[in-house]
């Protein structure tokens, strides 16, 4: 953009969702100074969890900073001492102090995975599938102390795929989300050089139309059968690949074994007996459809059809592959 000088980038991001904006930013004209990232943290004797900001980072010869906190004074005096002239962060972790965002001329920007107000938090993009949105997108926004509360200085609406998992949308809105923040990142720096306060860029959000999206957990996965089919195949999808939406039965020698549903669907023209329609009942077992089906009952007179598992301590499967060797059979309860 004409008038635009090169800006001096402090770029804070730990997850995969933070990867492509980072290698636009390397690319484009303006430096990355530094890149800060989470601490590893692991038990004795284990390996830390990937990081891959961090590789993405060291591979491009970058500076790599890990404060435990990021709004400690020794880490405000580090931030400082790189002298940028922005703050861009993504999927990092923390909330910045307004210590810390006072600190570049032009404050900070924030990547978020869906259209603000609407699923602030940790999971957006889970949530956005669990409340069966029909589009989502990417925000990026002038940041506060307060949880994705900034202006909106650019927004990108996509929709939501049908058969589409967390997981796949995500990759789809990280690559979206790398050019809205170079458009975000010309938009300020222009309203800057044409003498504007970068604080009135974008638009105020309407705090009427927020909703949460919080971090989810392993407990935020287990099939409650009695939900409808529906709600079921958007869990299952919601939470690939983790924490992954699973159950458990009974075997033959009393023993429950854990199951996590790796792909399903609502199965339709589902025959059986009324009293066979208990939630969380099989209805059918179909070893030789195709890739295999297990057909569970499920609340307000639906089924869900599990076409892929991962049986606990076993690698994943098809549902026809299991059952070969399952002693599930309708009739059997699951969770």
């Amino acid at each position: 953009m004409p008038g635009v000088r090169p800006l001096r980038l402090v770029v804070m991001g730990s997850g995969p969702f933070a990867v492509p904006m980072l290698r636009a930013l390397v690319a484009s004209q303006h430096q990355v100074v530094a890149v800060i990232t989470r601490p590893d943290r692991t038990a004795p004797g284990r390996r830390p969890p990937p990081n891959p900001v961090r590789e993405a980072a060291l591979a491009a010869g970058l500076t790599v900073l890990a404060p435990e906190k990021a709004n400690a004074p020794e880490s405000v005096a580090a931030i400082r001492g790189l002298a940028a002239d922005l703050l861009v962060v993504c999927d990092y972790g923390q909330l910045l102090s307004a210590e810390l965002l006072a600190l570049p001329p032009l404050g900070g920007v924030n990547l978020h995975g869906s259209l603000l107000p609407r699923h602030r938090g940790a999971a957006p993009i889970q949530h956005a599938i669990l409340a069966g949105d029909a589009t989502s997108g990417v925000s990026v926004i002038a940041m506060t102390p307060a949880l994705d509360g900034g202006r909106v200085i650019t927004a990108r609406e996509v929709p939501i795929g049908a058969r589409e998992t967390a997981s796949e949308l995500e990759t789809r809105l990280a690559e979206i989300g790398a050019g809205a923040v170079l458009d975000a990142i010309e938009r300020l720096a222009a309203t800057v050089a044409a003498g504007h306060d970068p604080r009135d860029i974008g638009l105020a959000q309407d705090e009427a139309r927020a909703t949460r999206a919080p971090r989810l957990s392993k407990a935020d996965g287990i099939v409650v059968w009695t939900r409808p089919a529906t709600t079921l195949d958007r869990l299952w999808r919601a939470l690939e690949p983790w924490p992954r939406a699973s159950t458990s039965f009974v075997r033959n020698d009393g023993s429950r074994q854990r199951l996590v549903i790796a792909a399903a669907e609502v199965a339709s023209g589902v025959e059986c007996p009324a009293r066979a329609m208990e939630p969380g009942t099989v209805l059918a077992t179909e070893p030789d459809n195709d890739a295999g089906r297990i057909v569970v009952a499920c609340g307000a007179g639906t089924a869900l059809a599990i076409t892929r598992l991962v049986p606990e301590g076993r690698r994943a499967m098809t549902a026809g592959d299991f059952l070969r060797g399952s002693p599930l059979r309708p009739g059997s309860r699951l969770g």
